[in-house]
């Protein structure tokens, strides 16, 4: 079976629709390819957020902020990285930010702020109104009212190679049957990264090749096709994580079940902008509290991680996140005393935060992750509550608080308190995950996929965080910013790259009569005589 478009995005995501939105509106017959049963990818799993400067929300809001900040406030992110950072690509996205959240508004979508993120100087985090769904919603109707042909369950095998080395389309698995469809113009791929892939995991950072990402379909497709076709690949160790989260509610709470509408969506924003937030936080806190982490500073105030079995299983200020992935059944719970459960029950200590939206308190697990808050007067009550051996953990907290008290009073250690003033808390089970990796393949200021001699490789595009090209992304609202903007920029540019047949015309065309002659052999020697 053969199928031909003029531009194939393989991967749905925000990456994915934005390039094919922009692809069908330049004039090009579309295909997206999506592995999954339904459009989103990441995007549909993020907290939404985009960073921008000099948006129109900025503007009304009354705040002066400039592409140029926005560029030198992201060196606060780069951290031991910061001399690989793809500077050019940086610069794109920056100058770039605000046309993105504008485009997306156009289409629909709602966004809360800006709202602060310190270190960054400036206001300029916006938040998706009612939740992250909004991205596939909006832009899945606007790529059907586009004419973009969407195959669901389309599981991308291969890039196929044309004559002239570079990429004629793809091999994909649809409905149980092999198909090869034909990208005259170009292949965008826009598959996401490989924060659950791991092969990759195992090749940069072995250390965590068990640990899951957040998204368990993120497995490196676009990574692993392209390489294979010749690309190169940057940065590949770089991944965000592992994190600890705590675990999901068995049943998605009121704000992700909402429906992305834009009446909702817009008397959310007009809520939130006019309204005191008092109003509304506990409306944010129960979206905040099923898809956050506690913060390391609970750690760092006394908080003690012990696993299923009530045991203690090494020091939390190193590497908590590799230590519980290797525990039963990777799970953990954060066990501290009344001291630290008062401390973190109000300003200015947070159990987590959801950066530019509202921090979350104990006493906002206790109202809205009630799975989670746990307390009791004793550890051996406590331990029962949690289906743990009383005696293992009574052991396990008397041995900490021995250590503590032996320990001499160096910068770290003599803030944490000893976990002995009742009633006790615990909050969990959490995990370990990692959020996303910012390895992607190597590619031009137009978004083109470069080899590993840095040539080219004709009609393959990448998007997203497949193709990062080496650009770093940490700090919020940027790898969602990332993934429309380049996403729209990729499918312009497939929509307006030639087919190989077109592209040998056009260049014969530009060829002065001579060297046209020149290049036939036959009608070289004809005029010779």
């Amino acid at each position: 079976m053969k199928l031909s478009f003029d531009v194939v995005v393989v991967g749905g995501g925000a990456s994915g629709l934005a390039a094919a939105i922009e692809a069908a509106a330049a004039g090009a017959s579309t295909l997206v390819l999506e592995k999954n049963p339904m459009l989103g990818g990441s995007s549909r799993l993020s907290v939404g957020s985009i960073n921008a400067a000099g948006s129109s929300l900025q503007r009304r809001a009354g705040i002066v902020d400039t592409p140029d900040e926005h560029f030198a406030d992201m060196d606060h992110y780069t951290g031991a990285f910061a001399g690989r950072d793809n500077l050019a690509l940086r610069r794109l996205l920056v100058d770039h930010a605000a046309e993105t959240l504008e485009w997306l508004m156009s289409l629909g979508l709602a966004f809360y702020g800006p709202t602060a993120d310190p270190p960054a100087r400036h206001p300029r985090m916006h938040n998706v109104l009612p939740n992250s769904r909004a991205y596939p919603y909006y832009l899945g109707r606007e790529a059907r009212r586009r004419g973009v042909e969407v195959r669901l369950d389309a599981r991308v095998a291969a890039l196929l190679r044309a004559p002239d080395g570079g990429v004629r389309g793809v091999s994909a698995q649809i409905e149980g049957n092999a198909v090869e469809i034909e990208a005259r113009r170009g292949v965008v791929l826009a598959a996401g990264d490989y924060s659950n892939g791991t092969e990759m995991k195992q090749r940069f950072r072995p250390e965590l090749q068990q640990i899951r990402g957040v998204n368990p379909t993120a497995t490196g497709d676009g990574h692993r096709m392209a390489e294979a076709f010749g690309a190169a690949l940057v940065n590949g160790e770089v991944v965000y994580g592992p994190g600890l989260r705590f675990v999901e509610p068995a049943k998605p709470n009121l704000v992700r079940r909402l429906p992305p509408s834009w009446w909702l969506g817009k008397l959310m924003q007009l809520a939130l902008n006019r309204l005191p937030i008092a109003l509304f936080r506990p409306f944010v806190m129960s979206f905040m509290t099923a898809s956050l982490g506690p913060e390391a500073s609970m750690l760092r105030a006394g908080a003690v991680l012990v696993n299923a079995e009530g045991q203690r299983f090494g020091d939390e200020l190193q590497q908590p996140g590799l230590a519980i992935a290797r525990q039963t059944g990777g799970l953990a719970w954060l066990l501290f005393d009344s001291r630290v459960a008062e401390r973190f029950s109000a300003p200015p200590h947070y159990v987590s935060t959801a950066p530019g939206v509202a921090f979350a308190y104990l006493p906002d697990y206790r109202r809205h992750r009630a799975d989670l808050y746990h307390v009791a007067p004793s550890i051996a009550a406590l331990a029962q509550q949690l289906k743990m051996p009383p005696a293992v953990l009574q052991a396990a907290i008397e041995a900490h608080n021995r250590q503590l008290e032996a320990q001499p009073a160096t910068a770290g250690s003599a803030q944490r308190l000893p976990v002995t003033q009742g009633p006790f808390y615990a909050l969990g089970p959490l995990e370990s995950r990692i959020v996303i990796t910012d390895g992607g393949l190597a590619v031009n200021g137009s978004h083109q996929v470069l080899d590993r001699e840095g040539r080219v490789v004709p009609r393959l595009y990448a998007a997203g965080s497949v193709g990062q090209g080496g650009a770093l992304l940490a700090g919020n609202g940027h790898h969602i910013c990332w993934a429309v903007t380049s996403g729209r920029r990729s499918g312009r540019f497939a929509a307006q790259s030639l087919a190989p047949q077109e592209n040998e015309k056009a260049e014969r065309a530009a060829m002065p009569p001579e060297a046209e002659l020149t290049s036939s052999g036959a009608r070289s020697t004809s005029r010779g005589t």
